[in-house]
């Protein structure tokens, strides 16, 4: 269906009821899955794609639906795939003690007031990043071509309904798989920690080989691209094969623990924060790098939005929310926060006297927040929503927010002190961070209504809804997989703890700063890593070749290779799939096909995630579902079976729907 001319007198709907609601299902449903997924193994997955497909294949059913309509919906449902990552901060909160779960409005106001600053900090840079830059925005031109396609005819309808078959047969392959590690006929993990025979003085050197059995992991990596995914293998190798057996050797005391303890201590204590340094380079080199641009771009939209001011016609196209509204939320949005600043901090050393401490945090989020807003916005443009290193961008805003604490109170005071400090340096920390997931998100959205014909402000209107549905429902699931399962380094974790790795990192980092005793060396040592990959990464670029992303390496080295390994696997069978493509009929339908595939396998398995929480909390079991023992011996044989089965059955049925089209 062909959209009106900008300007024309009978312009298409955009913003109806039925969209509004469609898309707050969606974003109910993929926030829940993100959540999950970002708990389980520190990545999100954006959800603009399947939202858009999805909408179109209902919407389609109403014969004044339109283009634009559409793109509401995915821009409502955006938010799922963004506004879900406050959970790398927000359960370090639970990590640290202070809180015992996820108290419902002060959760959802962080996500909201955050989310909403989100979308105002990024109205301005719209004509800057968007318009007026030559950034590929890739998530935000391929949901665009999306759109089109399935908006068009007759074949776009028969394109949506295989799309939609695609995502369903994912979701339930996934979720199926899943319901057999949770009733223990097949393995969820394989591997093994091994010593490796050399010893010093100090201990015994050591490693390991482990795999997390997850279909969502092969759909992580397809999205991510082999790029990222080598890299990620690089860091893993870096981790695992190199600083592994170095570090437990000099383990004083390493000898005489068990093996798996000994990998076990070193991996959480030692190998972490070496990563942390190298994800912490690599986002501080991309903010060196895109500074001058951003500036650039800022400088060109305010010149721009100068001369309509001076009443020149403006397009359809071109209208943002009006200054005075933008403006009149920042500043209005700060009472809230002041109040849920001052609220927070009482119980600590802040109550005795607020409002110097509470005026520096709004200074902060204010200046920090614009920072951000511009910085992961331009990421996303160059990179994509997904592959953005918003994460980086939290280890650098913990580490100034925990600063600022210290030149207030120092590092010497007592245990319940910095703990409530600790704690008031994460919240104020994961106001920003909803600042910095929005706008990573909101300009990939409205370069996706540039290219439809899209009204901008209607847009940023939609994101804003799309953060309140999402702000209502993080708050129940962190609490049901708090209850449920706990997180890696909590008090109430238990043995299937989610190992929340941002929230565990970023916690860390205060402690250690506010405590005085973060290991800085092991930090030093992470940034050389990162230093060389970076040059690296420069100079393959210049020869043209494939980059070797420092951000994506730092954070093969943090996570657990049980989670990093198949990641890769995931990435390579992306880029067979993309090689594939180039050859089909319709090769953008057919790489559009096995986005979707990997979609569902994510969102499938991590759905069931969320339920299967339902049912732990429910029946206080920790495997409600077993039919069979821990020591079920056909376990790993039939989990390795199916789960290569599935794998190669959904490849090749996607295959087939989209080589048919």
């Amino acid at each position: 269906m062909a959209t009106a001319a900008p300007g024309a007198a009978m312009p298409l709907r955009e913003l109806t009821i039925r969209g509004i609601i469609l898309g707050a299902v969606i974003t109910v449903l993929f926030t829940a899955a993100n959540v999950y997924l970002g708990l389980k193994v520190g990545l999100t997955f954006a959800t603009s794609i399947p939202a858009a497909v999805i909408s179109m294949a209902i919407l389609r059913m109403f014969r004044d639906a339109n283009i634009l309509e559409n793109n509401i919906v995915q821009t409502i449902a955006s938010a799922a795939g963004t506004l879900a990552a406050i959970i790398f901060v927000l359960p370090g909160l639970v990590i640290v003690g202070w809180w015992q779960g996820f108290p419902y409005w002060t959760t959802a106001a962080v996500c909201f007031v955050g989310g909403t600053l989100g979308v105002m900090f990024s109205v301005p840079l719209r004509r800057a990043l968007v318009t007026g830059s030559d950034l590929p925005y890739p998530e935000g031109v391929a949901a665009a071509e999306v759109l089109r396609v399935g908006s068009q005819s007759a074949e776009g309808a028969e394109e949506n309904k295989k799309g939609l078959a695609t995502i369903l047969a994912g979701s339930l392959a996934s979720a199926g798989f899943a319901i057999l590690i949770a009733m223990k006929l097949a393995a969820g993990e394989v591997g093994k920690n091994f010593s490796l025979g050399g010893a010093s003085a100090s201990g015994a050197s050591a490693s390991g080989v482990t795999a997390s059995l997850s279909l969502a992991l092969i759909g992580v990596g397809h999205l991510v691209g082999l790029s990222v995914g080598i890299a990620m293998f690089v860091g893993m190798l870096i981790s695992w094969a190199g600083l592994m057996p170095i570090l437990t050797a000099a383990l004083p005391g390493g000898g005489a623990m068990p093996v798996d303890d000994l990998v076990g201590t070193v991996f959480s204590t030692q190998v972490r924060f070496i990563g942390a340094g190298t994800i912490g380079i690599a986002a501080l080199w991309t903010l060196l790098k895109i500074l001058g641009p951003v500036l650039g771009g800022i400088r060109d939209s305010m010149a721009a939005s100068k001369a309509r001011g001076a009443g020149q016609l403006v397009d359809i196209t071109e209208r943002d929310l009006p200054v005075s509204i933008v403006a009149g939320t920042i500043l209005f949005s700060l009472i809230p926060i002041a109040l849920l600043l001052y609220l927070f901090a009482q119980g600590g050393p802040i109550a005795a006297d607020p409002v110097p401490v509470i005026l520096a945090s709004l200074a902060y989020v204010l200046v920090v927040g614009a920072v951000v807003a511009a910085v992961t916005g331009y990421m996303a443009g160059l990179i994509g929503a997904s592959n953005s290193p918003v994460s980086g961008v939290g280890i650098l805003a913990v580490i100034v927010a925990a600063l600022m604490l210290a030149a207030f109170f120092g590092r010497t005071m007592g245990d319940n002190d910095t703990a409530a400090l600790v704690a008031y340096a994460l919240f104020v920390t994961a106001i920003v961070f909803s600042i910095a997931t929005i706008s990573n998100d909101n300009l990939q959205d409205l370069k996706t209504g540039q290219l439809v014909g899209a009204t901008p402000w209607k847009q940023q209107l939609a994101l804003v809804l799309g953060v309140a549905f999402g702000s209502l429902i993080i708050p129940p699931v962190l609490d049901l997989l708090n209850q449920a399962f706990g997180f890696a380094g909590a008090a109430n974790a238990g043995p299937n703890a989610l190992p929340a790795p941002q929230a565990a990192l970023i916690s860390a980092l205060a402690k250690g700063v506010l405590g005085g005793d973060l290991r800085w060396d092991l930090i030093g040592y992470g940034a050389v890593i990162g230093a060389v990959v970076i040059v690296i990464d420069e100079l393959l670029g210049k020869m043209g070749k494939m980059r070797l992303p420092p951000l994506a390496v730092g954070i093969g080295i943090y996570l657990p290779m049980a989670i990093t390994i198949l990641v890769p696997v995931g990435a390579v069978l992306g880029h067979l799939w993309e090689k594939r493509s180039a050859r089909a009929k319709h090769p953008e339908f057919y790489s559009r096909m096995g986005i979707l595939l990997a979609t569902g396998l994510i969102v499938g398995e991590s759905l069931f995630g969320v339920v299967f929480a339902g049912l732990v909390g429910a029946t206080g079991s920790d495997a409600p579902l077993a039919i069979v023992g821990e020591d079920f011996a056909l376990a790993i044989p039939v989990a390795l079976a199916v789960f290569v089965g599935i794998i190669a059955w959904m490849y090749k049925r996607t295959h087939a729907s989209a080589r048919d089209a």
